[in-house]
């Protein structure tokens, strides 16, 4: 990393994580201060997903900058960061997916889509995704720990790569079952749900024009699920080459920087503005917030 002068790739990790803490705040405060849109389930689930989002931004900025810095951490650390970060991006995963979900429900059962999906269940679910997302990750560490023997140890650089790469030594198929089985039950729903959403309404007329809103949002969305996903399928490339050592040493720290510095950054840079300011109705919220704002400054 030094020959090389990766520590610079802390530059683009730091813009990318400012642009988005720029929006997700003001996105998630308009959500908590009206009360209808916390009694809407998708906005309940965009919430989730921005919250998850800057809590995996400022994990992997403070990673960034700490080796940028060269700053040695104790292993226990890293290792907890590390499955903090694991499950901040996997229940960002699962609130997308579920998000898709959401969509085709109300869509299929418009009449019951209330009934079926309340906040309060809504709530409970949102809970069981982050348990399922925490346990398997806390579950790796916790055992990690138990088998090492200098729990004060540190280590020169803290990257997930190396954390689940040491680990994956006497676990690989563990390891590659979860991620290859969480991304494949999520792909399945996703394009189930796609495929059903569009033998629904395929009659109604929203599909002829090609710049349809129905197109337009579709194709959105369609990106920002691929910019959430390929980094994961990366991800789990890298595991894959770091026991391999045909391959050079160069080429996995350059994939890996670039995936954690870049690549897993830019969906969530496109998404608050995506499923926030694009809607109209929460942009209408925002701007009703700033104008009470400004009205409560001119009265002072």
């Amino acid at each position: 990393m030094q020959r090389w002068h990766l520590e610079f790739f802390f530059i683009p990790t730091t813009v990318l994580t400012l642009a988005t803490l720029l929006a997700n705040p003001v996105l998630l405060t308009c959500i908590i201060l009206s009360r209808a849109l916390r009694q809407e389930t998708r906005y309940l689930l965009v919430a989730n997903t921005l919250t998850a989002d800057m809590l995996f931004l400022v994990l992997n900025l403070a990673t960034a900058i700490c080796n940028a810095a060269r700053a040695q951490v104790p292993w226990l650390i890293c290792e907890l960061v590390t499955a903090v970060t694991v499950t901040t991006y996997c229940c960002a995963i699962l609130t997308v997916t579920l998000m898709v979900v959401d969509t085709y429900a109300a869509v299929r059962w418009p009449l019951h889509y209330h009934d079926i999906l309340p906040p309060a269940r809504t709530h409970r679910i949102l809970v069981g995704v982050w348990v399922l997302a925490a346990i398997y990750p806390f579950t790796l560490m916790i055992i990690m720990e138990m088998d090492r023997g200098n729990p004060r140890e540190k280590v020169a650089v803290c990257l997930v790569l190396l954390s689940l790469g040491f680990i994956q030594v006497n676990n690989v198929m563990g390891i590659y079952i979860y991620f290859f089985v969480a991304a494949l039950i999520c792909a399945i729903l996703i394009f189930f749900c796609y495929i059903r959403l569009y033998m629904v309404t395929r009659t109604q007329g929203i599909w002829q024009s090609r710049f349809s809103r129905a197109r337009v949002t579709l194709l959105a969305h369609g990106v920002l699920l691929l910019l959430y996903f390929v980094p994961g399928f990366v991800f789990t490339l890298e595991l894959f080459m770091f026991q391999r050592n045909e391959i050079s040493q160069d080429v996995r720290v350059w994939v890996s920087s670039v995936n954690m510095g870049v690549f897993m950054l830019l969906p969530r840079v496109f998404a608050p503005y995506l499923y926030g300011l694009r809607g109209s109705f929460i942009w209408k919220r925002l701007c009703k917030v700033i104008l009470k704002l400004r009205e409560g400054l001119r009265l002072r």
